[in-house]
């Protein structure tokens, strides 16, 4: 009974992977890792996917380059996608004030309000930062190391506040 419900749960992670495409334009050289949905208290939110470079392990999130993309179900302002991004950033340690309104302008400056169907995409540069794009079109680049490491870390770190879907995005790298 648990290996069919273990292979219902594969065959579901593995069924968005295989109508998706092979890599992002905005990371050729990934592969697909896994997607899932992200539901606050009942209500769906968003759809993701995690492309990660070939030599990718969970064990070392921060260390290549990955694309996470948000695929939205309903409508929000890019402030308040600014002001959570932060508050799911501060998680795994507060930040110093200064830097906290720093990220946050430079996120308000970046992310627009989306509506239903829009897509949002953010990729890991090591070393660089991250950069970000809506819909295929770039917005810029936050060129900070730290920022580019707890920002995806609000989906990919340990203390994320959505492990199911931590798990889904990893599923298919290595540990």
């Amino acid at each position: 009974m648990r290996r069919a419900a273990a292979a219902a749960r594969a065959l579901a992670l593995a069924l968005p992977l295989a109508t998706a495409q092979a890599s992002t334009p905005a990371l050729p050289e990934a592969v697909p890792a896994g997607s899932g949905r992200l539901t606050f208290f009942g209500l769906q939110v968003y759809d993701a996917r995690l492309w990660v470079a070939p030599q990718f392990r969970r064990s070392e999130v921060g260390a290549h380059p990955l694309a996470l993309e948000l695929s939205y179900l309903r409508g929000f302002s890019g402030r308040d996608i600014a002001r959570r991004s932060l508050e799911e950033m501060q998680r795994e340690q507060p930040l110093e004030a200064a830097l906290a309104q720093r990220w946050q302008d430079e996120l308000q400056r970046l992310l627009p309000d989306v509506k239903k169907g829009d897509k949002l995409l953010g990729v890991h540069r090591p070393g660089q930062g991250a950069e970000f794009f809506h819909n295929g079109r770039r917005l810029g680049l936050v060129a900070d190391a730290e920022f580019a490491r707890r920002f995806f870390a609000i989906w990919l770190g340990p203390a994320t506040s959505a492990p199911q879907l931590r798990d889904a995005l990893l599923a298919g790298t290595q540990p």
